[in-house]
């Protein structure tokens, strides 16, 4: 079983804002692929599909970011996953916007939705895709990653989230490293 898990703020305040890259690559996934992400438990809005044999799970916590760790950890418990089977989509203050990367484990990079999820899982070594959203130096980290996109930037975006579900199909058919060494470059 795989725990596919996009992070983002919950509510209509937070849509099409910089933090909320991983519920809108989860989004346009299971559009793409036919599936309703209509159930809810633990904090957290999911829907799940069979892929081949295999159970899929995609979650979007429904506690701030911040607190998506704990969501996250409950899942797993409860599903019985294994953290080698939990990939995590969020933004990336580091990287140009919407530039890819692909990671096997790895720091915070200061996000504290990442943060809280070392602290839950007590581990780093989890898989992620991140999607860059660049960064404004000139405005406050707070401001600038809660603030809203605009229809050009989003238009932009939508072929980075087409992207972000092809790496996930790939996912399901490859070995990680492969497909960080197909999408990482």
């Amino acid at each position: 079983m795989k725990l596919i898990v996009g992070l983002g703020n919950p509510g209509k305040e937070y849509e099409k804002t910089r933090h909320n890259m991983g519920f809108m690559a989860i989004d346009t996934f299971a559009r793409m692929h036919h599936v309703e992400i209509n159930k809810s438990k633990f904090g957290g809005l999911y829907g799940e599909f069979r892929y081949k044999n295999e159970k899929v799970i995609l979650l979007k916590p429904q506690k701030y970011i911040n607190l998506s760790g704990e969501v996250i950890r409950d899942y797993l418990k409860y599903f019985k996953i294994s953290i080698d089977d939990l990939l995590v989509i969020s933004d990336d203050l580091d990287l140009e916007l919407g530039r890819i990367r692909l990671r096997y484990q790895g720091g915070s990079g200061g996000h504290n939705g990442l943060k809280n999820i070392e602290l839950h899982l007590k581990t780093k070594k989890y898989k992620r895709i991140r999607i860059g959203i660049s960064n404004n130096k000139a405005m406050d980290t707070k401001d600038y990653v809660l603030g809203h996109l605009n229809k050009d930037v989003m238009n932009q975006l939508q072929e980075v989230f087409e992207t972000v579900s092809h790496i996930l199909d790939d996912y399901f058919e490859m070995d990680f490293n492969n497909v960080m060494n197909k999408y990482n470059k």
